[in-house]
């Protein structure tokens, strides 16, 4: 959609949402695709938002009916699980126009009927061995959108680059935890 996502942050977090300098919103949780919070994250941001839509436990006309509702609310894209099948892919893209990413954990899954009933995008998320993950899916398909899980530290973030990653997801530190260093700092200057 004429946009250049290179840093995506992984939050529901409104508060966070709201005070981010990431390209988009990774709006992921583990539990079923509500659409209140779907809504409320798409009205807070000022971003593109990825929406999470099920694929694991929540799947079907359920999936696809979410993925209607995030790409009417403006979503860049949505988001399914490495269980999802090939017939809810089917459903969600017989409905929405939007890209459909792909979360996987390793590259031994069968792309191919994936591509072919939708998928348009892979978010590799494996942990330690996301860069091993992101190289072996990039030598199969040098074309594919990769989306990577950036881990801890620099250096997990540029090994994921350098594997073939196009974008990079952080998870950003908790509210909570912010907080508790803002206090700090009040503290040791006197507020």
């Amino acid at each position: 959609m004429g946009r250049k996502v290179k840093s995506i942050i992984f939050t529901t977090d409104i508060a966070i949402v709201r005070n981010t300098n990431a390209d988009a919103i990774w709006a992921v949780y583990p539990f079923t695709p509500d659409p209140a919070i779907m809504q409320a994250i798409h009205v807070a941001s000022d971003k593109p938002v990825f929406s999470g839509v099920g694929g694991g436990l929540t799947s079907g006309k359920r999936s696809a009916d979410m993925s209607l509702f995030a790409e009417s609310w403006g979503s860049l894209g949505v988001i399914v699980n490495a269980p999802t099948s090939v017939d809810t892919i089917k459903l969600i893209n017989d409905v929405v126009d939007i890209p459909i990413i792909m979360t996987v954990i390793s590259a031994d899954i069968d792309f191919a009927e994936k591509f072919e009933a939708g998928i348009d995008v892979i978010n590799v998320s494996g942990g330690r061995n996301t860069a091993k993950i992101v190289k072996e899916i990039r030598m199969k398909y040098p074309e594919v959108p990769l989306i990577a899980t950036g881990g801890h530290s620099d250096e997990s973030i540029r090994s994921a680059i350098a594997a073939g990653a196009n974008a990079i997801i952080y998870t950003p530190p908790t509210t909570s935890s912010l907080f508790s260093r803002k206090m700090k700092e009040y503290r040791e200057f006197g507020f």
